[in-house]
This record gives structure tokens, C-alpha cells and sequence, in this order.
């Protein structure tokens, strides 16, 4: 059982430096996506800095630029994320063959022990396929998902991918909070 733990996390790992460098040469590379990602970077900052200079004290002239700003940024981040979406369909389709022939190797096999009795609705992903009602025994895809979910995102901090703060708090994400500050 540790064996396989094990060596799911390495696996882990490999398909997640697999993603990343597949992601860096279908995007990361590409000249569209350093130019939106540095104007992207640069409007995040300056948008930033403006609403700390003003502050509460804004005159409708002042919201109205800072709302203008807040557009662009929005139309930029949801480019960057049409650049990068792209890729994620032929990644995706890897992937998704990668992980049904892992799966068939530790079909039926238990591959961890889990600490606690997972929520029901959780208990179909990490005790699938496995023999018996012990819901703590663990499957292949309930570990290798926690894994991959632990592991890319350090993964993309560690080589440089991962969005940048002053992006990531201005929002333009897809279930980001809107904005209402000065409103």
C-alpha cells in the first residue's frame, strides 16, 4: 500500500511538470500571451496604486477613470484566459487518457488508508471500485486528484507561472467577487 501511495504521488508529479510543460510550449511562450500577461501585470499595478492614492475621496471624474481601468483589465485578464484555454482542451484530452490508463492499472486496488470517513457524496470518488464497505480504504483517482491539486499549483508558483499577486487581487477571474467599492 505505501508503494503505491508513493508512487501515485510521483506520478502526480510527473503529470504535473507534463502539464506545466506542455502548458509553457502551447503558451506560456507565445508572444500574445507575455504581451497580455505584462499589460495585464502593469494595469493591475496602476489600478492599484490609484485607488490607494484616492482612496474613499473620489469625484465622479476619478470613479469613472477607475472604472474605465477596471474594464480594460477585465477585457485583458478574459483574453489571457481565451490564450490559455485553448491549450487546456488538448491537455485536457492527454490527460484524460493518461488518467483512464493509470486508473485500469489500480483498478480494485487499495492505495491508501484514509484518516477519516470521507461525506457521502465524496465516498462514490474515494472508495471507487474498491471491494468491501470499509470507506476508508482509498482509491487510485480519490489520491491522485488530491495530489494533482496539492502539487500543480506549487508547481506553478516554483517555476514562475502562477498569476501574479497584483493580478490575482484585482479580481477578473471567472467566479470572482464583483467589485463594489465604489459603487
Amino acid at each position: 500500500m505505501w508503494g503505491d501511495s508513493l508512487l501515485i504521488v510521483f506520478i502526480s508529479i510527473c503529470t504535473a511538470f507534463l502539464g506545466e510543460g506542455l502548458t509553457w510550449i502551447l503558451v506560456y511562450r507565445t508572444e500574445k500571451y507575455q504581451k497580455l500577461k505584462v499589460e495585464v501585470d502593469r494595469q493591475s499595478k496602476k489600478l492599484e496604486k490609484r485607488k490607494e492614492a484616492h482612496g474613499d475621496s473620489l469625484d465622479k471624474q476619478h470613479k469613472k477613470k477607475i472604472e474605465r481601468e477596471e474594464e480594460r483589465l477585465k477585457n485583458n485578464n478574459r483574453d489571457l484566459s481565451l490564450v490559455k484555454m485553448k491549450s487546456m482542451f488538448a491537455i485536457g484530452f492527454a490527460f484524460t487518457a493518461l488518467l483512464s490508463m493509470f486508473n485500469s492499472i489500480f483498478d480494485g486496488r487499495v492505495v491508501a488508508k484514509l484518516p477519516f470517513h470521507p461525506i457521502s457524496w465524496i465516498q462514490g470518488l474515494s472508495h471507487r471500485n474498491l471491494p468491501g464497505e470499509d470507506y476508508t480504504d482509498c482509491s487510485f483517482i480519490f489520491l491522485y486528484i488530491l495530489c494533482t491539486m496539492s502539487i500543480r499549483q506549487n508547481i506553478q508558483k516554483l517555476l514562475g507561472f502562477a498569476p501574479s499577486r497584483a493580478a490575482s487581487k484585482q479580481g477578473g477571474a471567472l467566479f470572482a467577487a464583483p467589485a463594489t467599492q465604489f459603487k
